[in-house]
C-alpha cells in the first residue's frame, strides 16, 4: 500500500502546481478545434454517422495540429494531433468507399427505404441480401403466369416490387398479391429446406409486374452463414402469411352455413341460428397442415361452439 501511495503522490505532486493563470486566451485556431470536437462527437451511427464523426473530429485534429505548430511550438502536441488527424482521414475515405460500394438501383433502393430500413438493417447486411439475388429485378407481363397450380415447383422465394399478383385455385379468385408481399411465402414455409413440392395455386400478372427471386438453395447457404438474416425473412414471411391469411378469412365457406375462422383453427363455426347441441363423443374435423391459400375441405356434421 505504501508502494502504491508514493506512486500516486509522485505522479500527482512530482509537477509544480499551477500559482498563475496566463491573462491571454488561447489563439481562435484552438477554440476552432474545440468546437470541432464537440460539434463531431455528437454524430450518430451508421454509414453517414461515421462520415460526419470523423470528417468533424479530423478537422479537430487538423486544427489543433496547426495551433500546436504556430501558437505553443510543441513538437509533440503537433506530432499527436497530426496522427490522430491521419487516422481520421483514412477512416474517412474507407468509409465514403463503402458507402459507394453498396450504391443500389433506383428499384432496389426503394425497395430498401420501404421494408428493410424500417426495420433498422444495415446497408452492409442489405446489400448480401440483393446480392444472393443478383441485384435482378424480374418482369412479368401482364396476363402471364408466374406459377401454375400443379406444374410449377417451389424452387424460389420473390418479393413483389410493382404490380399486382392474381391468386386462383381451381379457377377461383382468392386474394391478390400487392407492391412490398411476398409471391410464394405460404408454399415456402410449408416445405422443409430439404423437401421439394409445386404449387398449389395460380398466381397470374393482372398488371405489368416486377419482382424480386431468391433461389431457394442459395437463399438457405446464405441463411446459413448469417443467422441474423434468417431470422429477419422469418419474420417477414410469418407476416406476410399472416396477412394472407387475414384476406381469406371473410372469403372461406364451406357450405351449410359453416365458416372458418382462422383465430380458432382447430374448429369450424355455424352461422345457422339453431344448431342441435353436440354431443361428448362427436367431434369436429381438423384441418390438414398445408398450404394457407387452401380453402377447408368438407366437415362433418360438427356444432357451433368456442374453444374454453
Amino acid at each position: 500500500m505504501g508502494e502504491n501511495a508514493s506512486f500516486w503522490e509522485s505522479l500527482i505532486y512530482a509537477h509544480p502546481t499551477c500559482t498563475t493563470w496566463k491573462q491571454e486566451a488561447e489563439g481562435s485556431i484552438y477554440h476552432l478545434a474545440s468546437i470541432f470536437f464537440v460539434v463531431g462527437f455528437m454524430g450518430g451511427s451508421g454509414f453517414f454517422g461515421l462520415l460526419y464523426v470523423f470528417s468533424l473530429l479530423g478537422l479537430g485534429f487538423l486544427c489543433s495540429s496547426v495551433w500546436a505548430w504556430l501558437d505553443v511550438c510543441a513538437a509533440d502536441i503537433f506530432s499527436w494531433n497530426f496522427v490522430l488527424f491521419a487516422i481520421c482521414f483514412v477512416q474517412f475515405v474507407y468509409v465514403t468507399y463503402q458507402v459507394r460500394s453498396v450504391a443500389f438501383d433506383k428499384e432496389f433502393q426503394e425497395l430498401y427505404s420501404a421494408l428493410f430500413q424500417p426495420l433498422g438493417i444495415s446497408l452492409t447486411v442489405y446489400r448480401k441480401i440483393v446480392l444472393c439475388c443478383d441485384a435482378e429485378v424480374i418482369t412479368l407481363e401482364k396476363e402471364h403466369c408466374y406459377a401454375m397450380q400443379g406444374k410449377t415447383p417451389i424452387d424460389k422465394l420473390s418479393l413483389l416490387v410493382s404490380g399486382r399478383i392474381r391468386v386462383t385455385v381451381d379457377g377461383e379468385f382468392l386474394h391478390y398479391i400487392f407492391p412490398l408481399q411476398f409471391l410464394d411465402s405460404p408454399e415456402w414455409d410449408s416445405l422443409r429446406p430439404t423437401e421439394e413440392g409445386i404449387f398449389q395455386v395460380t398466381l397470374t400478372a393482372e398488371t405489368d409486374c416486377r419482382y424480386v427471386a431468391w433461389r431457394r438453395k442459395k437463399l438457405y447457404l446464405l441463411f446459413a452463414k448469417h443467422r441474423f438474416i434468417s431470422r429477419l425473412f422469418s419474420i417477414l414471411i410469418g407476416s406476410d402469411i399472416a396477412e394472407k391469411l387475414y384476406a381469406l378469412n371473410d372469403r372461406v365457406h364451406v357450405g351449410q352455413g359453416f365458416r372458418y375462422d382462422i383465430r380458432l383453427p382447430n374448429f369450424y363455426h355455424v352461422a345457422l341460428p339453431e344448431t342441435p347441441p353436440v354431443q361428448p363423443s362427436q367431434h369436429c374435423h381438423h384441418l390438414q397442415r398445408g398450404s394457407p391459400r387452401r380453402k377447408p375441405a368438407g366437415v362433418t356434421n360438427c356444432g357451433s361452439f368456442l374453444a374454453p
